[in-house]
């Protein structure tokens, strides 16, 4: 987990390695990413805040409504006794266990610094919540994010690639080499935006949409006729031409087009 550290000599925080935890030293980029933030963002709900480098950079805007989760709790301590302007609008705790429907009266914008263990558990709960946040900035492990924003045909495009793509706008917004952390991480990093799109529902069953595209990117390698197999369908339906093609080839809309033939046969 990245967690932004402000340069503040009172007290730091240990780099927890259980937690992931390394320290952004270039404040340039938390400034980039408090930048990506737009005109409609108004509820904030920052998540791990750390030493609160972007922090920081939001409370400027004081026409935000800002809370922060943090999980760790003697950065939740640093944070106190830094940012008391804060007050109960920071919370200790796990976003994964959160009723994200207290939070705010309305809805709201996730911004971030995403632990790279937890960052497709972060954004499931996203998705649940999808009518409530239209926005998403964050920080991924660079092959995270390129698998979220690739379209069909790339070979990062995958199951969160299919599943965000058919809610959310996605774009890939900047790299972040590893030289501006410490200690460095292993791997790059990158920051995405994510916007909601019109698209209020699917056109097909979302329960059933999840299961054939998390079932196909499961054997990605595979036709469809052969990574589907596993579900039950009525004899002759295999023989339908779009089953010759890899998941990676179909579109969101594809996938929905899928799925309705398939629920005309279960």
């Amino acid at each position: 987990m990245y967690i932004f550290a402000a340069q503040l000599t009172i007290m730091r925080v240990t780099p927890k390695k259980r937690l992931g935890q390394h320290f952004l030293t270039d404040e340039t980029i938390a400034e980039q990413i408090a930048r990506t933030l737009s005109p409609n963002d108004k509820n904030i709900l920052e998540i791990g805040p750390g030493m609160g480098v972007l922090t920081k950079y939001l409370i400027q805007d004081q026409s935000l409504n800002i809370k922060v989760v943090e999980i760790d709790h003697e950065s939740v301590e640093y944070l106190q006794h830094h940012f008391p302007q804060l007050g109960e609008n920071l919370i200790e705790g796990d976003f994964l266990t959160l009723d994200l429907s207290r939070l705010f009266q309305s809805s709201f914008t996730v911004i971030g610094n995403f632990p790279y263990n937890i960052s497709s558990q972060i954004l499931f709960k996203v998705l649940e919540n999808k009518d409530n946040i239209p926005s998403l900035v964050g920080m991924f492990q660079k092959e995270v994010a390129e698998r979220i924003a690739s379209k069909p045909g790339n070979k990062h495009y995958g199951i969160l690639s299919v599943l965000l793509q058919a809610f959310y706008d996605i774009d890939y917004l900047f790299t972040v080499n590893e030289t501006v952390f410490s200690p460095p991480p292993k791997v790059k990093s990158a920051v995405i935006r994510m916007q909601r799109n019109p698209e209020k529902e699917l056109h097909c069953d979302e329960l059933l949409f999840k299961t054939v595209v998390k079932t196909a990117f499961n054997q990605r390698r595979k036709t469809l006729r052969n990574s589907l197999r596993s579900i039950n369908f009525e004899k002759g339906f295999l023989n339908d031409p779009i089953f010759n093609l890899r998941p990676e080839q179909l579109s969101v809309s594809d996938f929905e087009k899928l799925v309705r033939n398939v629920q005309k046969i279960m």
